[in-house]
Protein backbone atom coordinates (compact mmCIF):
# COMPACT_ATOMS: atom_id res chain seq x y z
CA UNK A 1 0.00 0.00 0.00
CA UNK A 2 1.39 3.24 -0.96
CA UNK A 3 0.36 5.02 2.40
CA UNK A 4 -2.42 7.13 3.70
CA UNK A 5 -2.03 9.75 1.19
CA UNK A 6 -2.90 7.78 -1.41
CA UNK A 7 -6.08 6.19 0.01
CA UNK A 8 -9.29 7.77 0.39
CA UNK A 9 -12.41 7.29 2.91
CA UNK A 10 -15.78 6.07 0.47
CA UNK A 11 -17.81 7.98 3.48
CA UNK A 12 -21.23 6.84 3.15
CA UNK A 13 -21.86 3.71 -0.30
CA UNK A 14 -24.41 1.81 -1.16
CA UNK A 15 -23.19 -1.62 -0.41
CA UNK A 16 -23.38 -2.95 -4.32
CA UNK A 17 -22.90 -1.17 -7.40
CA UNK A 18 -22.72 -2.08 -11.34
CA UNK A 19 -19.63 -1.12 -13.03
CA UNK A 20 -20.07 0.94 -16.19
CA UNK A 21 -18.76 -0.27 -19.79
CA UNK A 22 -18.12 -3.31 -21.79
CA UNK A 23 -19.56 -5.67 -18.78
CA UNK A 24 -23.03 -5.23 -19.39
CA UNK A 25 -25.70 -7.66 -21.46
CA UNK A 26 -28.99 -6.98 -23.14
CA UNK A 27 -31.31 -5.20 -20.68
CA UNK A 28 -34.29 -6.71 -18.50
CA UNK A 29 -37.54 -6.16 -17.17
CA UNK A 30 -37.16 -6.25 -13.14
CA UNK A 31 -39.44 -8.90 -11.56
CA UNK A 32 -38.90 -6.94 -8.41
CA UNK A 33 -39.40 -2.98 -9.44
CA UNK A 34 -41.62 -3.78 -12.27
CA UNK A 35 -39.68 -1.35 -14.62
CA UNK A 36 -37.31 -2.17 -18.08
CA UNK A 37 -33.77 -1.91 -17.09
CA UNK A 38 -31.25 -0.81 -20.16
CA UNK A 39 -28.51 -3.00 -19.59
CA UNK A 40 -28.23 -6.29 -17.20
CA UNK A 41 -24.65 -5.77 -15.63
CA UNK A 42 -22.51 -8.61 -15.65
CA UNK A 43 -19.97 -6.98 -12.85
CA UNK A 44 -20.98 -6.15 -9.53
CA UNK A 45 -19.10 -5.18 -6.30
CA UNK A 46 -18.87 -3.29 -2.96
CA UNK A 47 -16.25 -0.42 -2.18
CA UNK A 48 -15.06 -2.10 0.98
CA UNK A 49 -15.16 -5.31 2.53
CA UNK A 50 -17.87 -5.81 4.92
CA UNK A 51 -15.89 -5.18 7.97
CA UNK A 52 -15.05 -1.37 7.01
CA UNK A 53 -19.11 -1.06 7.06
CA UNK A 54 -19.49 -1.78 10.37
CA UNK A 55 -16.99 0.64 11.81
CA UNK A 56 -18.76 3.99 12.76
CA UNK A 57 -18.97 6.49 9.78
CA UNK A 58 -16.56 9.01 11.91
CA UNK A 59 -14.26 6.66 13.20
CA UNK A 60 -13.76 5.49 9.22
CA UNK A 61 -10.72 7.81 8.28
CA UNK A 62 -8.92 7.57 11.69
CA UNK A 63 -9.23 3.30 11.52
CA UNK A 64 -8.85 2.46 7.83
CA UNK A 65 -6.84 3.07 4.87
CA UNK A 66 -9.12 2.13 1.58
CA UNK A 67 -8.31 2.02 -1.99
CA UNK A 68 -10.11 0.77 -4.99
CA UNK A 69 -8.14 -2.55 -4.39
CA UNK A 70 -6.89 -2.48 -0.81
CA UNK A 71 -7.60 -1.70 2.42
CA UNK A 72 -6.76 -2.24 6.16
CA UNK A 73 -8.34 -1.57 9.58
CA UNK A 74 -6.94 -0.94 12.50
CA UNK A 75 -3.09 -1.63 11.18
CA UNK A 76 -4.20 -5.82 12.04
CA UNK A 77 -6.83 -6.49 9.35
CA UNK A 78 -5.37 -6.35 5.90
CA UNK A 79 -8.06 -6.80 2.32
CA UNK A 80 -7.49 -7.25 -0.90
CA UNK A 81 -10.35 -6.62 -3.98
CA UNK A 82 -10.49 -9.92 -6.90
CA UNK A 83 -12.58 -10.92 -9.18
CA UNK A 84 -14.90 -13.89 -8.29
CA UNK A 85 -16.25 -15.20 -11.98
CA UNK A 86 -19.30 -17.45 -12.25
CA UNK A 87 -19.13 -18.64 -15.94
CA UNK A 88 -22.52 -17.47 -17.83
CA UNK A 89 -24.10 -20.75 -19.80
CA UNK A 90 -23.94 -19.65 -23.46
CA UNK A 91 -21.57 -16.56 -22.57
CA UNK A 92 -17.83 -16.03 -23.24
CA UNK A 93 -18.24 -13.60 -20.58
CA UNK A 94 -18.40 -14.73 -17.28
CA UNK A 95 -20.72 -12.59 -14.36
CA UNK A 96 -18.38 -10.94 -12.09
CA UNK A 97 -18.43 -10.39 -8.05
CA UNK A 98 -15.73 -7.60 -7.41
CA UNK A 99 -15.23 -8.93 -4.03
CA UNK A 100 -12.97 -8.04 -1.01
CA UNK A 101 -10.56 -11.06 0.78
CA UNK A 102 -9.05 -11.04 4.30
CA UNK A 103 -5.51 -12.18 3.87
CA UNK A 104 -2.85 -12.31 6.49
CA UNK A 105 -0.42 -9.82 6.87
CA UNK A 106 2.70 -11.64 5.38
CA UNK A 107 0.73 -12.07 2.33
CA UNK A 108 -0.47 -8.66 1.69
CA UNK A 109 2.78 -6.97 2.10
CA UNK A 110 3.95 -9.26 -0.55
CA UNK A 111 0.91 -8.44 -2.44
CA UNK A 112 1.77 -4.96 -2.28
CA UNK A 113 5.51 -5.47 -3.18
CA UNK A 114 4.97 -7.25 -6.30
CA UNK A 115 1.97 -4.92 -7.36
CA UNK A 116 3.83 -3.15 -10.16
CA UNK A 117 5.94 -6.15 -11.00
CA UNK A 118 5.78 -7.89 -14.17
CA UNK A 119 5.38 -11.50 -13.72
CA UNK A 120 3.42 -11.26 -10.80
CA UNK A 121 1.07 -14.35 -11.60
CA UNK A 122 3.25 -16.87 -11.14
CA UNK A 123 3.26 -16.45 -7.52
CA UNK A 124 1.55 -18.98 -5.68
CA UNK A 125 -2.06 -18.58 -4.26
CA UNK A 126 -2.40 -16.91 -1.07
CA UNK A 127 -5.05 -18.70 1.22
CA UNK A 128 -7.99 -15.97 1.89
CA UNK A 129 -11.59 -15.36 3.86
CA UNK A 130 -14.24 -13.61 1.42
CA UNK A 131 -15.28 -10.45 3.28
CA UNK A 132 -18.07 -9.15 0.91
CA UNK A 133 -21.79 -10.13 2.07
CA UNK A 134 -22.81 -10.81 -1.04
CA UNK A 135 -26.55 -11.47 -1.56
CA UNK A 136 -26.97 -15.82 -1.11
CA UNK A 137 -28.59 -17.54 1.17
CA UNK A 138 -27.02 -18.97 4.38
CA UNK A 139 -24.48 -15.37 3.87
CA UNK A 140 -20.94 -15.65 2.78
CA UNK A 141 -18.69 -14.03 5.02
CA UNK A 142 -15.87 -16.44 5.67
CA UNK A 143 -16.02 -18.73 2.59
CA UNK A 144 -12.84 -19.97 2.66
CA UNK A 145 -10.60 -19.55 -0.75
CA UNK A 146 -8.06 -18.88 -2.89
CA UNK A 147 -6.73 -15.67 -4.31
CA UNK A 148 -4.59 -15.89 -7.51
CA UNK A 149 -2.42 -12.88 -8.68
CA UNK A 150 -3.19 -12.23 -12.44
CA UNK A 151 -1.07 -9.90 -14.77
CA UNK A 152 -0.14 -6.23 -14.14
CA UNK A 153 -3.60 -4.72 -14.76
CA UNK A 154 -5.52 -7.52 -13.75
CA UNK A 155 -7.38 -7.93 -10.59
CA UNK A 156 -6.76 -11.12 -8.76
CA UNK A 157 -8.80 -14.24 -9.56
CA UNK A 158 -11.00 -15.91 -5.94
CA UNK A 159 -11.69 -19.50 -6.44
CA UNK A 160 -13.54 -20.79 -3.38
CA UNK A 161 -12.73 -23.91 -1.78
CA UNK A 162 -15.32 -26.74 -2.80
CA UNK A 163 -18.22 -26.72 -0.52
CA UNK A 164 -22.23 -27.23 -0.92
CA UNK A 165 -22.48 -23.53 -0.64
CA UNK A 166 -24.59 -21.75 -3.35
CA UNK A 167 -21.99 -19.97 -4.61
CA UNK A 168 -19.33 -22.19 -4.82
CA UNK A 169 -21.98 -24.98 -6.89
CA UNK A 170 -22.51 -21.52 -9.21
CA UNK A 171 -18.88 -21.04 -9.41
CA UNK A 172 -18.21 -24.35 -10.55
CA UNK A 173 -20.92 -25.52 -12.28
CA UNK A 174 -21.90 -21.81 -14.02
CA UNK A 175 -25.09 -20.23 -14.30
CA UNK A 176 -28.04 -18.91 -16.73
CA UNK A 177 -28.62 -15.38 -18.08
CA UNK A 178 -32.18 -16.05 -16.25
CA UNK A 179 -29.83 -16.42 -12.70
CA UNK A 180 -27.71 -13.38 -13.60
CA UNK A 181 -31.01 -11.68 -13.91
CA UNK A 182 -31.74 -12.79 -10.42
CA UNK A 183 -28.60 -12.12 -8.90
CA UNK A 184 -28.67 -8.27 -9.91
CA UNK A 185 -32.33 -7.93 -8.84
CA UNK A 186 -31.36 -9.14 -5.93
CA UNK A 187 -28.16 -6.95 -5.37
CA UNK A 188 -30.03 -4.12 -6.28
CA UNK A 189 -33.50 -4.11 -3.85
CA UNK A 190 -31.46 -5.87 -1.17
CA UNK A 191 -32.74 -9.26 -1.22
CA UNK A 192 -31.16 -13.12 -0.93
CA UNK A 193 -30.49 -14.62 -4.00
Amino acid sequence: MAGKGALRSLGAQKPFSSLDGPHRMQGFHCSTCGQFHQDLPMCLGSPAPAAWFAIPEQEREERCLLSSDQCVIDDTHYFLMGRLEIPVHGSDEPFVWLSWVSVSEANFKRASELWRTPGRESEPPYFVWLQSALPYSGGTLSLHGSLLTQPIGSRPLIVLEASDHPLYLEQSRGITRARVQEIVEAALHGRRG
